[in-house]
């Protein structure tokens, strides 16, 4: 029996966050809450960007995208874990925790070349604001928008690839709420060391390294802004500051997660609730408190909704 037949009999258990069912039912609150929020909060985004017709700038599209990555983020596990919470069903097949893998690196790897892509926005909104129109064009906020997504497709491709080539045959209880590389790659009969610095390689070096590059680029244009006292630079400065809040809360958890496979398990939970719970509802919390446009449009968008309602007959 070859490799791949006998992973595809595994059935992983799920250990979740905890063992206590008051927990549980604690978590179980506390999730539904934040994935309730953070699918109405994005959603409201998307739906307000493309109503307005002031909204139809570069950077509102490229947030846009970030909203619709941020659910899709927020669904690829969540949802089966609350189910658990209240089934006690925590069970996920191979080709299902495959499939979690595949989608958390496809949606974190398109996040982050996505942020990079803002970020290259406002730096040349801010740094070379003459030729902002010539640069960042229409197509050119498309194209980076799809480079984004086969850059997302091209990294989940190789995770998988990778796990598909493990040899399981011990213990299949993946101490998390999903599945991912860092948990489940222990599990497999092999050296852990060698499949850690695979993990370093492709996952952990290349977040980091793109967290550098973005923190160079908003170092840039912050010091940029700072030598400019007019409205437009403290408009500027704060969009910049809700920018790399966004990028230093989403990059934190993936750097030590990925650069540290080997370490705390309990570590490695908190992190991971962290980004793929909490992180998602972050961009409407941030985008909207921080940004006027974006909450004039909102208050636009609630009374054309109250005034066809009350247009409507009883």
């Amino acid at each position: 029996m070859d490799v791949a037949n006998k992973s595809t009999m595994f059935e992983f258990v799920l250990l979740g966050l905890c063992n206590s069912w008051e927990l549980q039912m604690f978590f179980f609150m506390v999730f539904s809450l934040f994935y309730v929020a953070t699918m109405v909060g994005n959603s409201l985004i998307v739906i307000t960007v493309i109503v307005d017709p002031h909204l139809h700038s570069p950077m509102y599209f490229l947030l846009t995208n970030l909203s619709i990555i941020d659910m899709s983020l927020a669904s690829f596990a969540t949802p089966k874990m609350i189910t658990d919470y209240l089934t006690g069903h925590k069970t996920i097949s191979f080709d299902g925790c495959l499939t979690q893998i595949f989608f958390l690196h496809l949606f974190t790897g398109t996040e982050i070349i996505l942020l990079m892509a803002m970020s290259f926005d406002r730096y040349i909104a801010i740094c070379k604001p003459l030729h902002y129109a010539s640069i960042i064009s229409p197509q050119v906020c498309v194209a980076l928008v799809v480079a984004s997504w086969i850059v997302g497709i091209m990294h989940s491709m190789s995770q998988v690839i990778f796990a598909l080539t493990l040899p399981f045959c011990g213990p299949n209880e993946v101490d998390s709420f999903f599945c991912d590389l860092p948990v489940v790659f222990q599990l497999a009969c092999v050296d852990t060391y060698v499949l850690g610095l695979f993990m370093i390689s492709t996952s952990g070096i290349i977040a980091l390294s793109c967290f550098i590059v973005l923190f160079h680029s908003y170092v840039i244009v912050l010091v940029t802004v700072k030598h400019h006292s007019s409205r437009g630079s403290s408009k500027a400065l704060s969009t910049c500051t809700a920018h790399f809040i966004v990028v230093f809360l989403f990059f934190g958890p993936c750097i030590f997660i990925y650069m540290w496979p080997l370490s705390s398990f309990l570590t490695d939970k908190i992190l991971s609730v962290f980004y793929t719970i909490f992180t998602p509802i972050l961009n409407p919390i941030i985008y909207t408190l921080r940004n006027q446009e974006v909450k004039i449009a909102m208050r636009k968008l609630k009374n054309r909704f109250l005034n066809f309602n009350k247009a409507m007959p009883s």
